[in-house]
């Protein structure tokens, strides 16, 4: 029996079925919870950057990306952060400033990023913006980037458990727990350190991973 072609009408409800459940997903990752200053530790993200600048997003972002700037590991974010879980989106705080932006930029190469993680994560602080990213500069300060992951110029390949054991040593962190090496696919995307809110290290809440999961994964080179 020959397979009846979809109308108009039968495309557009096909189109319905997809969408609404993605739209409604999407709203329920973006809805507000939490309130500000209620949270058990924080989360620094320390992004990979030459992952992100070789991807589509990057080859378009001449502030991070263009050649010479050779940035390694920068921010993603200072994520306030239950044991289970984390807040997000919790007041309408006045985002950070130009000045609080242009002090940022050297370790978090996105003014649209900064007023993002702000709108997202600083909210949830119970900070206001400029003592905020003010922590961000402190705890960055704090994290020892391993000497061999600063800046190099060819392909790292390395097992995620040694990239990980060399934070510790470097950071002369105890517990393994209190760092998680994030990649994408065979390319690592993080590192997340996990610290309590006076910026000593601590163990990671439940969520908080390794998700690597090859026998070695790629540093991509810095740019």
């Amino acid at each position: 029996m020959p397979m009846k072609v979809a109308g108009p009408l039968g495309v557009c409800l096909l189109l319905a079925v997809v969408t609404v459940p993605a739209a409604q997903a999407q709203r329920a990752r973006d809805e507000p919870r939490g309130k500000p200053g209620v949270f058990d530790y924080y989360v620094l993200s320390l992004s990979w950057s030459p992952q992100y600048c070789a991807g589509p997003a990057g080859s378009r972002d001449r502030i991070q990306c263009a050649g010479g700037k050779q940035f390694g590991f920068v921010v993603h974010g200072l994520w306030p952060q239950y044991e289970r879980g984390w807040p997000q989106y919790c007041s309408s705080e006045p985002g950070p400033d130009q000045s609080v932006i242009d002090k940022t930029i050297p370790i978090m190469p996105s003014a649209a990023l900064i007023r993002h993680e702000w709108k997202k994560h600083g909210t949830c602080s119970g900070a206001a913006a400029s003592q905020y990213f003010e922590k961000i500069r402190q705890a960055y300060a704090k994290v020892k980037i391993p000497e061999e992951y600063r800046a190099p110029l060819k392909n790292v390949m390395v097992a995620p458990g040694k990239l990980k054991q060399r934070f510790l040593e470097a950071n002369r962190i105890a517990d393994a727990a209190a760092v998680a090496v994030v990649c994408s696919g065979r390319f690592l995307q993080e590192v997340r350190v996990c610290l309590d809110r006076n910026l000593n290290v601590r163990g990671c809440g439940r969520g908080v991973n390794d998700t690597c999961r090859d026998r070695e994964i790629i540093l991509q080179p810095v740019r």
